[in-house]
């Protein structure tokens, strides 16, 4: 006789019914289905950001609707995962599990023994990749080891091929004859309260798979085109805003890949490839912290133990405030507190300010990241403040400091976007509007701007910095 005891779908970073293998493998099985999301309590288990517990509550809440409508509902628990998982287990009968993998070290470690245990047991455990366009366990170099340097990396993605097509969301899912007990998502209290910090967020963003696809369907129609050379630009509209929808799952990277095939007639061929090469990106990010799991807290390189990191707690609260008297990077970290985001180029501009001028350790900036990110990545958020501090694999040199006058000029060369989130500086001419420290008195006056008081000085003079950042290097480097 078939087994038609219920099957679990535990709902990981994979909050989406589309492109879901493990929700697939689920349905074919024809028993009845249980999701499940846990709120993970394990002590190893990664740390929830500010901002992106605020997009959980609001993902969790779109996905238990689109359940919903497939006959189903959504099971929240809160605890430790393979007790929650257990526990669930006892109280429905269940003989199956199914879960898309992560590739966190310790979510794997605490899966692949779960997932021994249970099998050990006489159940049906299965788990699925896509959360990713490879897998980091067999992606190797010709020599058979791990890639350090993403070129070579994305030649051997890219040569794979496209990924495997999406598979569609069932159109129903056989519910239980009783429903195990669930949490009020209200009371995990996800959401901030007094003050309402992410009270602007919904201006920018739409949490859940629906939300993902409307930004994909947008980005294709207005943004892809001129992408390669436009996204550097953060006033434009070259930029997807898939990353936060893409960190929780809401969205497949495969879905992605395979909306920009057959574009060739309409769409450039540097703009879909070079945005297919940032999908890749993240896929080495991956690679890196699955082979190198202290990829948030330790140097990739071991030179960088050495370096002489300032304990400078009144440049950092400036920098996190926006009040570094840097235009360009006091807009990116507005940007940060008000939507929960930072364009890219203003997030290597804003670390290579904390990091190179005020000398102060990358790990901090990338704490605050992780806290303030709507698309906080365990992979993503630790490789790239390594390669702007210079310390981690393929990295950009350290001596590649960023002028924060300069790259505004360059990027935002109107001050659009300086004026969006500064809007003190808003009557400045384009002229000052980057380096409002070097107006005449005449045209502060007539801007209504007073240094030192409606806008900050420069909390630091950035050749002085940028000299000394360059000595501290070559202090570790052994050079002259």
């Amino acid at each position: 006789m078939p087994d038609t005891s219920p099957t679990i779908l535990w709902f990981r970073k994979d909050l989406r019914l589309s492109d879901n293998h493990a929700l697939a493998s689920a349905a074919e099985r024809g028993a009845p289905v249980i999701p499940v999301f846990i709120l993970e309590e394990d002590a190893d288990a990664a740390p929830l950001g500010a901002a992106q517990a605020w997009w959980l509550h609001h993902s969790l809440a779109a996905l238990g609707k689109a359940l919903e409508k497939r006959g189903s509902r959504l099971i929240l628990r809160r605890g430790k995962a393979a007790e929650t998982i257990r526990g669930l287990i006892a109280e429905t009968g269940a003989g199956a599990l199914r879960w898309n993998r992560r590739y966190e070290p310790a979510n794997l470690s605490r899966d692949a023994q779960l997932k021994e245990q249970l099998r050990g047991e006489g159940l049906s455990i299965e788990s699925f990749g896509g959360q990713l366009l490879h897998e980091p366990s067999k992606l190797t170099t010709k020599a058979g080891g791990p890639f350090r340097v993403y070129t070579p990396f994305w030649k051997a993605v890219d040569a794979g091929g496209d990924p495997k097509a999406p598979v569609d969301a069932p159109a129903s899912l056989p519910a239980p004859a009783a429903w195990p007990e669930s949490d009020a998502l209200q009371s995990w209290g996800l959401l901030p309260r007094k003050p309402d910090w992410a009270s602007s967020f919904h201006d920018v963003w739409t949490p859940g798979e629906e939300g993902a696809r409307q930004k994909l369907r947008n980005f294709i129609d207005n943004g892809l085109n001129g992408y390669r050379h436009g996204r550097d630009f953060p006033a434009g509209e070259n930029v997807s805003m898939l990353s936060p929808h893409l960190a929780l799952g809401e969205i497949s990277p495969a879905q992605v890949w395979h909306a920009t095939i057959g574009l060739a007639d309409s769409i450039p061929a540097e703009d879909y490839v070079h945005f297919r090469k940032e999908l890749v990106w993240r896929d080495f990010s991956y690679h890196l912290l699955f082979h190198f799991p202290d990829l948030a807290s330790r140097n990739w390189n071991d030179r960088f133990d050495h370096f002489p990191w300032h304990a400078n707690a009144q440049g950092l609260k400036a920098w996190k405030r926006g009040k570094t008297g840097y235009p360009i990077v006091d807009a990116a970290m507005r940007q940060l507190w008000q939507h929960g985001y930072m364009h890219n180029r203003l997030r290597m501009i804003a670390a290579s300010f904390l990091i190179k001028d005020l000398m102060v350790d990358w790990r901090e900036g990338e704490a605050w990241f992780r806290d303030t990110l709507v698309d906080a990545d365990p992979a993503s958020n630790a490789a790239s403040w390594q390669w702007v501090a210079g310390s981690g694999a393929d990295a950009a040199p350290f001596f590649r400091i960023f002028n924060p006058i300069t790259q505004g000029e360059k990027f935002d060369p109107q001050g659009v976007f300086v004026r969006r989130f500064v809007p003190e500086l808003a009557e400045l001419p384009d002229e000052f509007i980057h380096k409002p420290f070097e107006a005449p008195p005449h045209v502060l006056k007539k801007a209504g701007i007073k240094l030192g008081e409606t806008y900050p000085k420069p909390v630091i003079d950035h050749k002085i910095a940028r000299d000394a950042a360059l000595r501290a290097y070559q202090e570790i480097s052994g050079k002259d």
